[in-house]
């Protein structure tokens, strides 16, 4: 059996309303599709390019067209070998990555979970729904919206500036949801354990990524009541024992992890460090949050609400009911 790329394309989908994060606001995603057939068997594969890291979706479909000309007529599993070592992460490894997974599952006669060597076929998680950046009283009708939809888990963005604000804000429009933030590096100049601790006050669970990439050493001295989980200081397996010392777990993404493949090295890493698991994502369809969904019935926190945000999703795609992500359709 010997592997030919089908197709590798841009698509763009419209999210439902606007996604307001610190660096800027989204009407649409765009992210790249990578086919992959053999024998009659194909295999897709999709992802979001990695706004922080500079990429964009022709550029991604490019290196995807690149690469599967070195691993042409290999088979599925060779060929996915071969792409972790002359591609980068990212997204174009991350669709071509998954799409060579979703292939040999096909042609073993296999679901992806059980080629990826899981206990048990994957069941419903709760996964947190993203509050955007706004004013504290529009972030508290997102909540409240959210809340009503049946979400029970919310993961509020905030900036540096007025977190404890819009925290309140959610708060007050969702008062039974369960809360964890992201602030997106922007903690550089805060008082770090008083932020925290004031946040820990109202109920919120988690702070994800509170320092810039670089910096976080920043985290050394805080000993807070509340865990810190690193995202964009932690973008491969490499990464986990270097950050560990300041965190206490990890937000594993297959876009910047560049697929399942080292997604699940990541994982197995922060197991072996003693970090949690949560498994993340960027703005997507559900062909994207398949593989993630295999590799988030180990996370401690879940955030799988990339479909939820668009305004429409793929065919067959995952139910979001009650708060809870479960399987496709």
């Amino acid at each position: 059996m010997a592997i030919q790329l089908k197709s590798a394309r841009v698509e763009r989908w419209p999210v439902a309303g606007s996604f307001v994060i610190s660096r800027g606001a989204r009407n649409h995603v765009d992210v790249v599709v990578a086919e992959i057939e053999d024998s009659g068997a194909i295999g897709r594969g999709e992802g979001t390019p990695v706004y922080y890291l500079g990429e964009d979706a022709a550029t991604c479909r490019d290196q995807i067209l690149l690469a599967a000309a070195h691993v042409a007529d290999m088979a599925a599993a060779e060929a996915r070998a071969a792409v972790q070592e002359i591609m980068a992460p990212g997204a174009a490894r991350n669709a071509l990555d998954c799409a060579l997974w979703d292939l040999e599952a096909r042609q073993r006669g296999l679901r992806l979970w059980q080629l990826a060597g899981c206990d048990g076929a994957p069941t419903a998680r709760t996964t947190a729904f993203t509050i955007s950046l706004g004013s504290p009283g529009a972030m508290a009708e997102q909540a409240a919206t959210a809340a009503a939809d049946g979400y029970h888990l919310l993961k509020i963005k905030l900036t540096g500036e007025g977190d404890r604000l819009r925290v309140a804000g959610v708060r007050k429009g969702a008062p039974h949801a369960r809360l964890i933030v992201d602030a997106n590096e922007s903690w550089a100049q805060v008082d770090i354990l008083e932020e925290a601790e004031a946040l820990a006050d109202m109920g919120v669970e988690m702070i994800e990524q509170p320092v810039p990439v670089g910096a976080d050493a920043l985290l050394d001295p805080v000993y807070a009541s509340i865990p810190f989980v690193a995202d964009e200081s932690c973008q491969t397996a490499a990464d986990v024992a270097r950050i560990g010392a300041f965190y206490d777990g990890v937000n594993i993404k297959l876009d910047k992890a560049g697929g399942l493949t080292e997604a699940l090295r990541i994982a197995d890493a922060a197991d072996a460090a003693g970090l949690a698991i949560m498994v993340g994502c960027m703005l997507s369809t559900s062909l994207a949050i398949a593989p993630a969904f295999v590799l988030a019935q180990r996370a401690r926190w879940v955030d799988l609400d990339g479909p939820a945000l668009l305004e429409r999703d793929r065919e067959g795609g995952f139910e979001f009911r009650e708060g809870r992500i479960g399987t496709p359709r």
